[in-house]
């Protein structure tokens, strides 16, 4: 069955069918453009939600990610995050796959259409227009069929006339004849067109409209076809993307599983335990005995003690762990060790001439002494180089982290020194390349940075051994270079022995690869392992496929990409949210 056998009538059914199929194509496309619309802003939405709640760099949230519940969040919102990519990729898919291609078979559609349907109309004009000569024709051969048979009354009419003469006769005759020769050849016209008529109308009915309605029908069908492919396609875009976002789904739930909160505890103590002692008990000063002493035998002095200090001076605020208020062996408030006796010298000023009321006074002073609170042992005093204002604990990290952060940038000096070194051999084999004497500065320069770094070590490794820490630390080798190009290697406490002049590098050369060794590829930080593939067509990217083990070079500096190499030695950048890494401790 098919439109031209069983639809070769409905013209105008097929017309506003084959227009309502060509509607429903245009109605998808938006539809699928909105639905893109709408991922598009969720996606947005989400990645506006991450960056509110991500921690801001150098803030307080950003120091609190060393506890795992606070990791965990961070790991949630950078789930979400690539989540949000997912979706981002969702819409992208269904513009490029659903929408753009879908427009562009509907204006193919609607050509081929307009085409079909033009043929159409041509036959049809074509068909009314034979029928219009047909129908002249017929009108023509009635009409002098009808003047033939006049003729032909009125030549009889006047045969049977005894008035008409011969001549009149005759003539009637001829008028006759000719109008019937006339209506004869008028005859043989209307069947010929006729016959015509008949033959293009067997031919537009059973053979030019059924096949341009056959073309509409399969051009439907295709359409159809399409159109249930761009469904199949809507679904089948989102699916692609399901495993990965199942895996972000997953990485928020090992985020939640990872949470540790004995470890978080142990943090909150590593990070804020000040190493001080609880303060023991107050010892009770008998004030009493100074009062039943005579003037004679009291020595009374300024009190020096501890619940004097806090008396004299509730105006000033009292740092208990300061070392200022490191206090001494307990002392009698009345009896200082270095008051003058009346048998050695005249009694204090202070007391002047009568010591009792001096006593009783100095007694409602320091009856209720004032003792430290948490508030006050909070406030933070200034800061010192030796990080003295810390806790003793806190102060041995600080000492530690400082003295790390020293070794680092003293290892820098070194290798420079090195470079230098490698740099002035290569310019005294080769003085082509260069004069030995302009690295003079540089290396002269350096030689003072490490110096000035060895000391600073020197220091804080000393004030670590104060702080009860390990002062022992990394030593660093060394190397300045004298006017006459020979070096010294220089350890951190200041000795130092000539050397013979290093082999050249061309880690400072590379373009001199004929007269150094080659470059040491960079130690792997890490391993990774790729959770999906990555054809890696950019520049300075490299491909992966799922499931394969690289070694990290580099780490995401906060741009997305890692630096990975393969066991060939390839080495390029890859997305970080594509791989699981694992770094080396």
């Amino acid at each position: 069955m098919d439109w031209g056998t069983d639809l070769w009538d409905q013209y105008d059914i097929i017309d506003k069918h084959t227009q309502s199929g060509l509607d429903l194509v245009e109605k998808y496309v938006k539809f699928v453009k909105e639905r893109t619309e709408i991922e598009q802003n969720y996606a947005k939405q989400l990645r506006n939600l991450t960056k509110k709640y991500s921690p801001k760099r150098g803030s307080k949230e950003e120091q609190e990610c060393r506890f795992t519940n606070h990791q965990s969040f961070l790991d949630v919102l950078n789930e979400m995050n690539d989540y949000a990519g997912q979706r981002e990729l969702i819409a992208e898919n269904m513009m490029m796959n659903i929408c753009i291609e879908l427009t562009k078979y509907l204006q193919e559609l609607k050509q081929e259409r307009k085409t079909h349907l033009s043929e159409a109309k041509k036959a049809q004009q074509s068909l009314e227009s034979t029928y219009k000569q047909l129908d002249s024709s017929k009108k023509r051969f009635e009409r002098e069929w009808r003047e033939a048979e006049k003729a032909a009354q009125y030549a009889e009419k006047t045969d049977l006339d005894i008035n008409a003469t011969k001549a009149d006769v005759e003539k009637a005759k001829q008028q006759a004849h000719m109008r019937s020769h006339v209506a004869e050849e008028c005859k043989n016209d209307y069947a010929a067109q006729l016959q015509k008529y008949n033959k293009e109308q067997s031919q537009f009915y059973f053979t030019d409209m059924p096949l341009i309605f056959n073309k509409l029908q399969d051009m439907d069908e295709k359409r159809i076809r399409r159109l249930a492919q761009g469904y199949v396609l809507f679904s089948d875009t989102e699916k692609h993307v399901m495993p990965i976002i199942g895996k972000c789904l997953d990485g928020i739930t090992r985020a939640g599983n990872n949470v540790n909160e004995r470890n978080d505890s142990l943090a909150v103590i590593e990070q804020h335990k000040s190493g001080f002692e609880r303060p023991g008990d107050l010892e009770f000063e008998d004030y009493s005995q100074g009062i039943n002493r005579t003037s004679s035998e009291s020595s009374l002095g300024t009190p020096k003690g501890p619940l004097d200090l806090l008396g004299k001076n509730k105006s000033k605020p009292f740092w208990l762990f300061s070392k200022k208020s490191k206090f001494s062996s307990p002392l009698t408030p009345f009896s200082p060790p270095h008051a003058p006796s009346p048998a050695n010298g005249p009694p204090s000023p202070k007391f002047g001439r009568d010591p009792l009321s001096y006593c009783l006074k100095e007694i409602n002073k320091t009856v209720k002494p004032r003792i430290s609170s948490f508030r006050t042992l909070r406030r933070t005093p200034t800061a010192t180089e030796d990080f003295g204002h810390l806790p003793p604990e806190q102060r041995r990290k600080r000492l530690q982290q400082k003295i790390e952060e020293l070794g680092k940038e003293l290892q820098k000096e070194v290798d420079q020194s090195e470079a230098l070194g490698k740099m002035k051999d290569v310019y005294e084999k080769n003085p082509q390349m260069g004069d030995p004497a302009s690295l003079a500065p540089q290396i002269n320069q350096t030689t003072q940075n490490m110096e000035r770094l060895r000391g600073e070590l020197s220091k804080y490794e000393n004030w670590l051994t104060e702080a009860g820490g390990r002062g022992d630390t990394l030593r660093y080798s060394s190397q300045s270079f004298n006017n006459n190009g020979a070096h010294d290697t220089y350890s951190p406490d200041g000795a130092h022995s000539d050397e013979g002049t290093p082999d050249p590098s061309h880690a400072i050369y590379a373009e001199f690869d004929d007269d150094f060794e080659e470059e040491e590829l960079a130690a792997p930080i890490g391993q990774c392992t790729a959770l999906y593939n990555f054809p890696g067509s950019s520049e300075g990217t490299i491909a992966m496929q799922e499931g394969e083990v690289l070694s990290v070079v580099e780490e995401d500096k906060g741009d997305g990409w890692t630096r990975v190499r393969r066991s060939n030695g390839d080495e390029g950048y890859i997305p970080t949210s594509y791989v699981s890494i694992t770094l080396n401790k």
